[in-house]
């Protein structure tokens, strides 16, 4: 195995605005590559932001600064209507159907690793390069040539799970020119240059959004609509599952009772409130309940969008936040390594996160007809349907997909 290195090229930088993107340019322009800068335009509505912390319109400048400042040509990209059909619309879909979705895994699979780089090849690019703290690698197997996503040399800064439902095709022409540094380090090339996003705070919130109100931002198609919050005591029998005990055989109905989430129903609790939606609630959600006098606070252990039902548990240790595994449909199941791909009937030992930033769990992943089957050596917390699950061999990625 080898990081991939690629001799000189003409390189699609798509410039966010922000400082990480910003130093990708440089460096790229220092390695000797005709760099072009792009802003891609993806979002116009600000009624839903919280603050004026990313507008497009900011960002967009300060892209063209540092475009300035390095030298290299610059433009802006409307993409805004892919955006909305291909994220946004998938978002409200999701929600309306009581699953979680992350807009920012779709984001890069269909805007910067697809329209972007369709745009930036039009333009005669060989690559495209984004501001991700990950890196690329290759190998050579009996198939040809593989290429490998790599977790950035920053742990903390790690975004490799948001790339998770990248396709070879896709990899082949990707760049991430900051893989092997670090926060700090990038920021003190920016400063040292002086660019304009030298200071700049990292975006957060939705991908080319921002940090929006999200109630608001669901409101806009999905109508609140009340309910009744049910409250799960700890101790229910519901949750007197087998336990898995790691390295066992397991049959069809030993995985799916292992990895079934608990089905609720109005009659396992009792009443403590009301809700505007349960489509606006995920699995592991403690603000935006209002119901107080209770000793601890309440967490959303399932929603039921179809009885409008919001479920919760007292405390961050109740038993309805921990799964002991999961179960990803066969449509779901996406091989970055598509050499590595598990066929029906084996079993593979990896390590899952199923968010950003979550500590690597132990797990065995079992290919069966139906789909994929993931055992957790430990429970892992506040596990909702539509959360992508990622697989890691050592610091590579090697597959993800879609919670059922």
């Amino acid at each position: 195995m080898r990081i991939f290195a690629v001799r000189m090229a003409k390189v699609v930088v798509g410039l966010s605005g922000g400082v990480d993107s910003s130093v990708a340019a440089y460096l790229l322009k220092e390695q000797g590559h005709e760099v072009i800068g792009m802003f891609m335009k993806n979002w116009h509505d600000t009624s839903v932001t919280i603050s004026d912390e990313c507008p497009w319109i900011d960002d967009s400048n300060d892209a063209m600064l540092v475009a300035e400042s390095l030298g290299i040509p610059f433009q802006a990209i409307d993409l805004s209507e892919e955006y909305r059909k291909r994220i946004v619309d998938y978002m409200f879909a999701e929600y309306e159907a009581g699953r979680t979705p992350n807009p920012d895994v779709l984001c890069n699979r269909e805007i910067k690793f697809d329209v972007f780089l369709k745009a930036a090849l039009n333009l005669g690019a060989d690559f495209v390069a984004t501001g991700h703290y990950c890196r690329k690698g290759e190998t050579e197997t009996a198939n040809g040539r593989q290429y490998r996503l790599l977790a950035g040399k920053d742990k903390n800064k790690d975004q490799s799970y948001f790339l998770c439902q990248v396709t070879q095709e896709q990899l082949s022409r990707a760049l991430f020119p900051i893989g092997e540094l670090t926060k700090p380090e990038v920021r003190e090339i920016a400063h040292r240059l002086q660019l304009a996003t030298a200071g700049k705070k990292d975006s957060q919130g939705l991908c080319f959004i921002g940090k929006v109100r999200l109630p608001e931002f669901l409101q806009q198609q999905l109508k609140p609509k009340k309910g009744n919050i049910i409250e799960i005591d700890t101790n229910s029998v519901l949750y007197k599952k087998p336990i898995y005990a790691g390295g066992e055989a397991h049959g069809e109905n030993d995985l799916r009772e292992l990895t079934n989430a608990v089905k609720y129903h109005e009659t396992d609790g009792k009443k403590v409130g009301e809700h505007n939606g349960a489509h606006y609630y995920t699995v592991g959600q403690r603000r935006g309940l209002n119901v107080g006098g209770k000793a601890e606070g309440l967490f959303v252990l399932a929603t039921d969008t179809i009885t409008n039902t919001v479920y919760v548990g007292m405390g961050e240790h109740h038993n309805g936040l921990n799964r002991k595994g999961l179960f990803i449909p066969e449509k779901d199941i996406h091989w970055i390594r598509e050499d590595l791909a598990l066929q029906n009937g084996e079993v593979a030992d990896y390590l899952v996160r199923i968010r950003y930033r979550q500590a690597l769990v132990k797990a065995s992943l079992h290919k069966r007809e139906e789909g994929l089957y993931i055992l957790f050596e430990t429970p892992v917390k506040a596990v909702a349907p539509g959360q992508f699950a990622a697989w890691y061999h050592e610091d590579e990625l090697v597959g993800s997909g879609v919670i059922g």
